[in-house]
């Protein structure tokens, strides 16, 4: 095998982590020596150990002389864990080759040169697109200080996500209903508009798959939510944030505040609106580093027409609806050249539905 074979298999260790670390990477590690896999590991949780650390503690024999493969560059300074270099060294690592570099400065290209210093050898690059596409949300947040945003919605193939009336359940089948729900424990924070909890009263929360719940965030200028808002109970399961523009010497926040929810005052828009980039920067200073965003129109404009998002995952159902409330509105595009253009990831098969994965491209 060759070293591009070795970071396949950290690279499958690490996806086992999805949903766990954030704001933490994934991270894989593999541990050869004479040509044998020795020991693996992975980082399982957020505050766990690392993936190095696993690989070394779960190696069958000693691990002097051997050859560390991982998808990310060992970590050099102390944070909830000791630094994985540190552990390297005193193991007698060889070797070690590094998918990518980490983009959090009080790591960048400093993990890679104190090994070196102590005599390790080390090889990067190997797999890097890879390696960063699998962390897409640590690299996006490390490197902008905002969370990484996913616009989710389902439509029928006219582009309606609800009837004139606002009925809306359900436009996908059941298997793209658990797949929104994998979607959601994928995440730090789920994000919809007031409009949509008037509506439909959603709970928002993971039901359909294992995961954890993420925290429930609704754009709530006015303060509108009624107390008895499903987004509002069961506060020990599911954590919720209202932002407003609202201060905080407003009765209704105080109300609110009661409930258990966390009531967080931003900056208006020239509409009077919650100011999306101010939101999403305070809840990147809240650790939150990927955000769902399923609706409803408004806000799914809004972010679009700000340049917010980075990924869409659109649902389509095989239904015809003729009029009702369009998934993107008017985003004051006056030519095709001024178009978002999209790089298709994905194409899968949901039941009767298809769902597409992509990316917004930068310009």
């Amino acid at each position: 095998m060759i070293d591009e074979d070795y970071m396949k298999l950290a690279l499958n260790l690490a996806r086992k982590g999805q949903g766990y670390t954030s704001p933490n990477p994934m991270v894989g590690a593999v541990l050869v020596k004479n040509g044998d896999i020795i020991g693996k590991g992975y980082h399982r949780r957020c505050g766990a150990a690392h993936a190095e650390v696993n690989a070394i503690n779960n190696a069958q024999m000693d691990v002097a002389g051997a050859t560390l493969y991982v998808t990310l560059e060992p970590c050099c300074h102390h944070g909830q864990t000791p630094p994985c270099t540190d552990v390297i060294i005193k193991n007698k690592i060889r070797r070690v080759v590094i998918g990518s570099i980490d983009s959090n400065p009080l790591v960048s290209c400093r993990g890679m040169n104190m090994l070196q210093t102590n005599g390790i050898e080390v090889k990067t690059g190997v797999l890097e697109k890879e390696c960063r596409a699998l962390n897409e949300v640590f690299f996006h947040y490390m490197e902008t200080n905002l969370p990484f945003i996913t616009l989710k919605f389902a439509q029928t193939l006219d582009g309606r996500i609800a009837t004139d009336s606002g009925h809306s359940k359900w436009i996908s089948c059941d298997k793209s209903l658990t797949y929104t729900h994998k979607l959601r424990a994928q995440h730090d924070a789920i994000l919809v508009g007031i409009n949509t909890i008037i509506t439909d009263n959603p709970e928002l929360t993971v039901r359909l798959v294992r995961g954890r719940n993420p925290l429930r965030v609704v754009v709530d200028s006015e303060l509108k939510i009624s107390p008895k808002a499903k987004v509002l109970q069961n506060q020990d399961k599911a954590k919720t944030l209202i932002a407003t523009t609202k201060k905080p010497t407003d009765t209704k926040f105080k109300n609110i505040s009661f409930t258990g929810a966390v009531v967080l005052p931003c900056r208006a828009n020239k509409k009077g609106l919650v100011d999306l980039k101010d939101l999403f920067r305070k809840l990147a200073a809240r650790n939150i580093s990927s955000v769902l965003v399923e609706g409803g129109a408004q806000i799914i404009t809004s972010v679009l027409k700000e340049n917010l998002a980075q990924r869409i995952v659109v649902v389509i159902a095989p239904k015809i609806l003729g009029t009702g409330t369009e998934a993107v509105g008017d985003l004051d595009i006056k030519s095709i050249n001024a178009t978002k253009k999209l790089a298709i990831k994905n194409i899968l098969k949901s039941g009767d539905d298809i769902i597409i994965d992509s990316r917004l491209q930068k310009k």
